[in-house]
């Protein structure tokens, strides 16, 4: 059910909570987007210094390290750890494929 057609009437303090809160997911997702633009610049940097040297795209200690760290801050966080692997995979994976693009045109 969509929020335009509610089964009964919404009272106006919760439309405005609702409101608020809802502003503040924008501006929270709006951060993640300028974060993760900010790393992918960071990592373009590596793929780089990677092909210049010849190491490989990946590097699986470093990942797992970062898992870890990632999994440790998100328990802290009272983020579920699982999720914040299965999203740092999915970064990681990505940033694997612009290193082997990177390491491809240098070739």
């Amino acid at each position: 059910m969509s929020d335009s057609t509610p089964s009964q009437p919404v009272d106006e303090s919760v439309r405005a909570e609702l409101t608020r809160l809802r502003e503040s997911i924008d501006n929270i997702d709006a951060a993640v987007v300028h974060m993760l633009a900010e790393r992918f610049k960071c990592t373009q940097q590596v793929g780089v210094l990677k092909a210049q040297h010849q190491l490989p795209p990946a590097d699986p200690a470093r990942e797992a390290r970062q898992i870890a760290r990632l999994r440790e801050l998100a328990g802290s966080a009272k983020l579920d750890p699982a999720f914040a692997e299965k999203l740092l995979n999915f970064i990681i994976a990505e940033v694997i494929r612009h290193h082997e693009t990177i390491a491809d045109g240098a070739r």
